[in-house]
């Protein structure tokens, strides 16, 4: 059941409409004197229909368009209030989210068949001789480690060869 568009709103609501946590909204309210909900007796707050066209905005700002929150700020003091309003308003309604649990994902190491590395341990080592000497043995030296760490990873091998450093590990703190 759906509340009308003109209702106010509890934070919780407002948290899951704009998915963000409810402690993300408070900040904001910090941050933006512009967000002022209605407040009731012990302190609950209720958000207008004003008040979610604003956070929709701001929150698009944010989280969609990259800025930081002295940014919105700025784009708040300079351009106002409705501006960020309008961009709330021209955005599309969340979509309803389907209640239960997530189904279970099983992680792999195993790569695709269609995966392609980012760049191959060559290509990483002929850019690296580009370098001045004692960053160029620096960066051939993580080079070859991220090599040795990728084929662990490829061959499931990471799991056995842990196991006795952690043994030693404590081992050594028991001594």
């Amino acid at each position: 059941m759906s509340k009308a568009a003109e209702a106010f709103r509890t934070i919780s609501e407002v948290a899951g409409e704009l998915e963000v946590p409810k402690h993300v909204l408070r900040f904001w309210e910090a941050k933006f004197p512009q967000i002022r909900p209605m407040k009731r007796g012990g302190g609950r707050r209720y958000y207008r229909p004003e008040d979610m066209e604003l956070l929709r905005g701001i929150r698009h700002l944010l989280h969609a368009q990259g800025y930081t929150i002295k940014g919105v700020q700025k784009i708040l003091r300079e351009q106002g209030i409705d501006e960020v309003k309008v961009l709330g308003r021209s955005l599309p309604p969340p979509a309803e989210k389907k209640r239960g649990r997530k189904p279970l994902v099983k992680a792999t190491l195993k790569p695709t068949p269609d995966a392609k590395p980012v760049a191959s341990p060559v290509s990483l080592a002929a850019s690296a001789s580009k370098l001045a000497q004692p960053h160029r043995a620096v960066v051939e030296s993580v080079i070859a480690e991220l090599s040795a760490c990728r084929q662990m990873l490829l061959t499931g091998s990471a799991a056995r060869e842990e196991m006795p450093v952690r043994a030693a590990r404590r081992a050594g703190r028991r001594a």
